[in-house]
């Protein structure tokens, strides 16, 4: 009896102990799991789990130019995933996936056995959930952290997170968020990101074969590489058609018509931009607000709608390349045919002379270090001179080798040379004189000290006797301007002019103002030449339309800002001596070469030695900037490249181009372009028959034109030279 009882006391003891000590261990693991979890997202947290995404500044016709991120990932619904893809996935990441809360036991005790087996271990058992959960906590840095190390621990916090990860969301939105957040090798994260570097396409449009590809990466994405590794992934792609076919998501039909295609891929570059130079100038701008916002420009997913029409820069890109090719090539003969600045250039670049001759000769890619004095640089501007937004940008060359970051657009501050003058001609309309006063077109000597003087010369050496403004804004006569300067009105004048009409740099007034000697950036020439189109009225550049989160919450919306800087009467009769400039002056090309007969002005510039070449021209919708040089302001375009020459050819082909699209689109709207639009005639205007030798009243005997007057300031007398019949034969 005794030893029946110190039996059952030693039972008992044992089975007290054992609860104790089962006790103790699940406290531990309690305490461990709760330990554990600090270091994971709470049910709350995970509600607000907001992957990385990738932000995309597009166009006003909604085409992607720019993508900014630190991973490629562009999110797609669910629901536009293909799904022969859905399926591929589960077949060979997680059969049991509608089955399971977030661990598949029978998976793991599976994969022990294998692995056991086979003392490896090759056999997984994560559930995508688990794999999610990975994914989504990566990065150590972070507040909530799991890692990617092979780990107990890491497991134990994929379990926990997993199961969380069930609770918070629909096996839908798992999928979802998997598909957009699982690595696919090449830096592409997300399905939308591989299908667009792999294959060109939209994920929504991926094929059977397609699908089978991607999800054949997912194991070891640098492994299956379908560029790296075309072999490896034809048979890994192979496998994943089987295993359908297998599990019954393929017919025999589908499976023998997939297995028979080649690996076609079609890589992408998944950032290359439509408008490079305007896109980093777009990401400039955004870098010095997004604090305010309270963003991260590269992880946010924003989308920044811009005034760019992805038509309209397609037409600029193009002409202006095709153009800049022809100015590449004309500069590289002039320079084979001055053998002592071959040899200048040869000692300056430390290279021999027949490699030297052989670049030139042979239009060969010009070397790094030679493109300042060697590579034909540009930049083009395209504006809606209406409202200030800017359709189109180019700052530099746009070939792949030749491309940097310098906006030359925005950034390069050079000599207009004549596309200056507009300014000096309407200070002196502004100061009372008139299109057809006279000026003596003569050469002036300016002594600058007592061993220095300044001659200013026409561009062709020419001289001539008394001569109206507009035919000097029409001939672009340096001695016209000068004259007025010095006889109408004072640098002063000129220089508030310029800063009036929107010139930001620093203008000097000096005698020499008169040739354009003051630098400026070609944007300003663009936005000050829209005043004149737009009746006086100056916008403030536009570039960015509005700033929306990822879930399309308004962030910023921008408008344009507009002045009134200068008379609408005055205005019209600037604009209407410019377009002599485009009718019968050195703009001429563009009606007779290029044959484009809109109502249009413009303004031809070269400085000088050619260093310098512009354009620049308007239309009632569209103002276009055109500046051709090199980087080095001492080195010559060519002994003939004038602005007419040089520049004016990318805007006659790109302003025909835009209008030959006869509209374009501006967030969602359609812009009309009229080829016969002109400007109306304000109040205020009349029109006199004047005489072609005075700036006076013409007689019946007088050879005569129609001129443009303020009302207040008309000629009042009567042409005295041609007074009767007589007088044409004296």
């Amino acid at each position: 009896m005794e030893e029946s009882n110190l039996k059952y006391s030693s039972i008992k003891r044992i089975i007290i102990n054992s609860i104790f000590i089962s006790f103790v261990f699940l406290i531990a693991i309690i305490s461990y799991l709760f330990f554990l979890s600090k270091d994971l997202p709470s049910l709350d947290e995970l509600q607000k789990f907001n992957p990385e995404q990738v932000t995309k500044i597009i166009s006003s016709d909604d085409v992607v130019i720019k993508k900014l991120f630190t991973h490629k990932r562009d999110m797609i619904d669910i629901s536009s995933v293909p799904l022969n893809l859905r399926n591929a996935l589960l077949c060979m990441e997680d059969r049991n996936f509608y089955e399971h809360n977030g661990i598949n036991i029978k998976g793991i005790f599976r994969a022990i056995i294998i692995n056991l087996a086979s003392m490896s271990t090759k056999q997984g058992a994560s559930t995508l959930t688990q794999q999610l959960a990975r994914n989504m906590y990566n990065d150590l840095s972070k507040k909530y952290k799991i890692g990617s190390k092979k780990t107990i621990v890491r497991k134990l916090k994929e379990f926990i997170t997993a199961i969380k990860i069930e609770q918070t969301y629909t096996k839908s939105e798992i999928l979802e968020l998997y598909l957009n957040s699982v690595y696919f090798g090449h830096g592409n994260y997300g399905i939308q990101s591989a299908s667009i570097y792999y294959f060109s396409k939209d994920a929504s449009d991926l094929t059977l074969d397609e699908s089978a590809i991607l999800i054949g990466l997912l194991p070891a994405p640098a492994i299956y590489s379908p560029v790296n590794h075309p072999e490896r992934n034809l048979k890994r792609r192979n496998l994943v058609l089987k295993v359908m076919l297998n599990q019954g998501y393929l017919i025999n039909e589908e499976y023998e018509l997939a297995i028979e295609k080649d690996i076609s891929i079609q890589v992408a570059k998944y950032d290359n931009s439509l408008a490079p130079h305007f896109s980093e100038h777009i990401r400039r701008k955004l870098e010095k607000i997004d604090d305010s916002l309270n963003v991260n420009l590269y992880k946010d997913g924003l989308v920044v709608k811009t005034t760019l029409n992805s038509e309209v820069q397609n037409i600029l890109t193009e002409n202006f390349n095709e153009v800049m090719n022809v100015n590449q090539k004309v500069l590289n003969k002039e320079i084979l045919n001055n053998n002592p600045r071959v040899k200048k250039l040869a000692r300056d670049f430390n290279i021999d002379i027949d490699s030297l001759k052989n670049i030139l000769k042979n239009n060969l890619e010009i070397p790094k270090n030679m493109r300042k004095k060697l590579l034909v640089q540009g930049a083009g501007i395209v504006v809606n001179p209406k409202n200030g937004n800017i359709l189109g940008m180019i700052g530099g060359r746009t070939e792949d080798v030749y491309l940097d970051h310098f906006n030359r657009a925005t950034q390069a501050k050079r000599q207009p040379g004549s596309v200056f003058k507009p300014f000096i001609y309407y200070s002196a309309l502004e100061n009372g004189a008139m299109p057809c006063t006279q000026l003596l077109n003569q050469p002036l000597v300016f002594f600058i000290d007592d061993t220095t003087r300044w001659n200013p010369q026409n561009h062709d050496g020419s001289t001539g006797l008394l001569t109206s403004l507009r035919d000097g804004i029409r001939r672009s006569l340096n001695l016209i301007s000068v004259r007025i300067v010095q006889e109408l009105i004072t640098p002063l004048d000129v220089k508030k002019t310029a800063e009036k009409f929107g010139v930001r740099s620093k203008v000097k007034a000096v005698d020499a103002i008169a040739l354009g000697v003051s630098e400026v950036y070609p944007l300003d020439m663009a936005m000050s030449y829209s005043v004149i189109a737009n009746d006086g009225v100056l916008h403030k550049p536009l570039m960015i339309s509005s700033i929306t989160d990822s879930d399309g919450r308004s962030l910023k919306t921008y408008d344009t800002i507009s002045e009134e800087v200068a008379d609408e009467k005055t205005i019209y009769i600037l604009r209407d001596m410019m377009k002599s400039v485009i009718d019968k002056g050195t703009g001429g090309s563009l009606r007779w070469r290029y044959k484009f007969y809109n109502p249009a002005a413009g303004k031809t510039g070269t400085t000088n030695s050619k260093t310098d070449a512009w354009f620049v021209g308007f239309t009632t919708d569209i103002a276009i900037a055109i500046w051709v040089g090199l980087d080095d302001p001492s080195m010559k375009l060519g002994s003939k490249q004038y602005g007419s020459k040089a520049a004016l050819p990318i805007f006659a082909k790109t302003i025909k181009d835009i209008y030959d699209l006869g509209e374009y689109e501006f967030n969602g709207e359609k812009i009309i372009l009229d080829s016969k639009s002109d400007w109306d005639i304000p109040d205020g205007i009349l029109q006199k028959n004047i005489c072609n030798e005075s700036c006076c009243l013409a007689t019946d005997w007088c050879e005569s034109y129609n001129e443009y007057f303020l009302e207040d300031n008309i000629p009042l007398e009567k042409c005295e030279e041609f007074s009767n019949p007589l007088f044409r034969f004296k």
